[in-house]
Parts: C-alpha cells; structure tokens; sequence
C-alpha cells in the first residue's frame, strides 16, 4: 500500500537548487515498483493550501494526476470539500478513484478491496474520521466486525493529537492502522514496532511516498505491517503524461494573468523601485561585478523551465513583486526584473533624487525571504559559501559585512 497526502499546492519542487524532492511526475516509479495487482494507491487528503485562483488551477491538475496514476481511493478534508464543490468536480470521477469523505460517516464511506496472499483472502478497508466534530465513540461503528475473515482496518484522521489516538485504539481494539496529520515534513512512525495500532504521519509538500506492507505469517497466519518513508528524489524517471500535465498548468496560470492579479502591499511614504540601471550612474564597479552573477538573470532562469509566470516563482526573481511600485510583468516593467540592488538595498527613488544623501530604507530583503528549506535545500549551514557567490562590492570587509 502506497500513502501520500498534505501535498498542500506543491506539484513538484521549485527546482532553484538541485536535490529537492518531490513532484507528482515521479510518482509512477515508485508505485511501479510494485505490480498492480499487489498494490492500493490511498490519497490521504489536504490536495492545496487555500482557495486562491492559483490553488483552484492546481487542485484540478491533482485531480487529473491522480486520476491518470490510478490511485484507488482519495479522502477529500472538509477543506477539500469546500474547493471541490464550486469547480464541479464529480463525487467519483468516471473511470478514476473512489473518493471517502470525513464529513458523512456512513458504512458507503468506507472503502475496500481484496487481495490475496498465500492462499487467504485479505480485505483491506479504509474509512475517516475527525475527533474535533464526532466523538472518539462514534469512530467504532465505522468497521463491521467480520467472522472468519482477515480485515486490515485502516483509520485516517483528519485532525488529532497523541491523547486522541490513544483513545481511538481503545475504542477500536480492532484497529491495524493510523494515519495522523502532520506539521513535518518528513514522514514519521509514531508507534513502537510490532505494537496495534501502527500509527504514522504522511509528511508534507509531497516529498514522500509511505508504503505500508502488509503479508500473511507462513506459521502464524496473521497480518504482520511493516512501514517505510521513501523520498520522491530528483533520479527517478519522469511519466511524461505527467509532465504535460505540470505544463498544462504552467500555461492555465500564464492565461489567469495571475502576476497582475498578485495582491500588492503599498510602499511607505512616496517611496519607489527605481530598478539596477538607475544605481549604475553612481555604483558603476558594484554594478558591472553584479551583472556576471546569475542573480542578474534570475528571471532568465524561470523561463527555461516555463515558470515566468507563476507568481509563487516570479517573487524570488525580480524586485519587489509585493509592493506597490514593484514588478508586475516583464512587459511593463522590465526595469524590475531579476534580482538586483533594491532587493537587498530596499527602494531607491529617494536615494537617487537625493543624489545619495538619503539612505535607502526598509522594505529590504535579506537571504532567507527566498532561501528557505523548501526552495533552496542546500543554503542552510553553508551561508557563507553563499555569501561568496554574490560579493561585488569593494570594501575590504568579509563576504557578509554588505553595506546597505
């Protein structure tokens, strides 16, 4: 069995730095690894982050991909709920997955499929619940007994803490397995080996891939689990279908036209972003040194992989995209492309019409607005290394003394 979930709007990794994982295009080596018929896809739910148009966009190519993976069941979140509703998508897309709901507890919310392993049949059954709108007693009625029948009983929980999973294992004593929400995001197993119920977390972001195998003792007959977190790394093959599709999206959000519709905070006082070539008059060596380095091209860097127009890349790529006065479009204001002085120094119009008595001031951005872990894996403890590759300016002062 192969888990994923809390994608939370990310269909692949930013792809500024190598070594990132993620991305939905991978998937498929994974799964394949295992034949089809030995296999069950769960999507555990949280598809996008919010309801912006953006996550609208995505939140129908999820449901594309995991239509084309063959995924067999998803559980939509009541947050997925809310989405899924006003864009018309089906409650169970023909010849795609079965889709289980936390909000209606009903024996049809709970999905199953049989397999079969040394000879006995397994049924394998999956279900929801959220302790914060149910009470924990409530989660019991959710798996039939059987009589005579081996039952794997799988619970994802939608909201919970350690004290609520301990009372869902004592109301449950039939329970196999818990899925938890989770705030890494790595995977992480919760339960000691070998205990009922085995409980884990999914991650987040879609860097992982859980699998969760489960076979029949040769001399006891019963179901033993075992778990493991394997990360969706930059090696694997790509599907191609699946590349299309991210295409696909890079193309709906160039039509949204969603960089002029970023939502923009205004500048304190008359201030403005002059642009790089406006600094050149009086920083003509800071300037030349500035222009070999590739935070100079950074928006060049963004069209070879088709993301000038997605403005959760463009941010990290040009002057000031959320402000007022700041990037909008390369056609309307190319002077504000790339990364360049007024990231770091913060807006320049009064500095420059001033001819350099007023100091350049705040909004001013510092490495860590674009260098986080999710888009720049490699930054953190080699701050200097990086520091290193930006110097242009000619104080005799170590790389990290930059004067603003």
């Amino acid at each position: 069995m192969f888990f994923t979930g809390n994608e939370l709007g990310s269909l692949k990794p930013c792809g500024c730095s190598g070594g990132q994982l993620g991305g939905l295009e991978k998937r498929a080596a994974i799964f394949n690894s295992v034949p089809v018929s030995n296999r069950l896809l769960v999507e555990t739910g949280s598809l996008v982050g919010s309801d912006s148009e953006q996550d609208l966009i995505k939140f129908r190519i999820l449901f594309e991909a995991l239509k084309h993976l063959n995924y067999d069941v998803v559980h939509l979140t009541d947050r997925d709920l809310e989405i899924a509703g006003p864009l018309g998508l089906p409650a169970d897309p023909p010849q795609g997955f079965r889709m289980i709901r936390t909000a209606e507890r009903r024996p049809s919310e709970v999905f199953t499929k049989r397999f079969t392993c040394r000879g006995r049949e397994v049924t394998v059954r999956i279900a929801a619940f959220d302790p914060e709108t149910s009470p924990v007693e409530q989660a019991a009625g959710l798996f039939v007994a059987t009589s005579g029948l081996s039952t794997l009983d799988i619970l994802i929980l939608e909201r919970g803490d350690p004290g609520v999973v301990k009372a869902l294992a004592t109301q449950m004593p039939g329970i196999d397995c818990i899925i938890c929400p989770s705030d890494s995001d790595e995977p992480h197993l919760l339960s000691d080996p070998g205990v009922r119920p085995l409980v884990f977390t999914i991650g987040r972001f879609g860097r992982y891939v859980c699998r969760l195998d489960a076979a029949v003792g040769a001399q006891t007959g019963e179901l033993a689990l075992r778990f493991e977190p394997i990360p969706i790394e930059t090696k694997l093959p790509d599907d191609d279908t699946l590349v299309q599709l991210y295409k696909q999206y890079q193309q709906l959000v160039k039509e949204s036209n969603l960089l002029e519709k970023h939502p923009r905070m205004p500048l304190p006082g008359d201030l403005a972003f002059a642009g790089s070539n406006s600094c050149k008059r009086c920083h003509e060596p800071e300037y030349q040194k500035w222009s070999t380095q590739p935070h100079a091209h950074a928006l060049a860097s963004l069209k070879k992989v088709g993301s000038e127009y997605d403005p959760e890349c463009v941010a990290c790529h040009v002057v000031g995209m959320e402000y007022e006065r700041g990037f909008i479009t390369e056609a309307r204001t190319p002077q504000l492309k790339d990364v360049g002085c007024e990231n770091c120094h913060g807006p320049g119009s009064e500095h420059i019409r001033t001819f350099g008595q007023t100091a350049t001031s705040q909004p001013k951005m510092t490495c860590l607005n674009c260098h986080t872990p999710e888009r720049s894996g490699g930054y953190t403890g080699h701050e200097q290394e990086y520091m290193q590759k930006i110097v242009h300016w000619r104080e005799p002062a170590a790389a990290g003394n930059v004067k603003n």
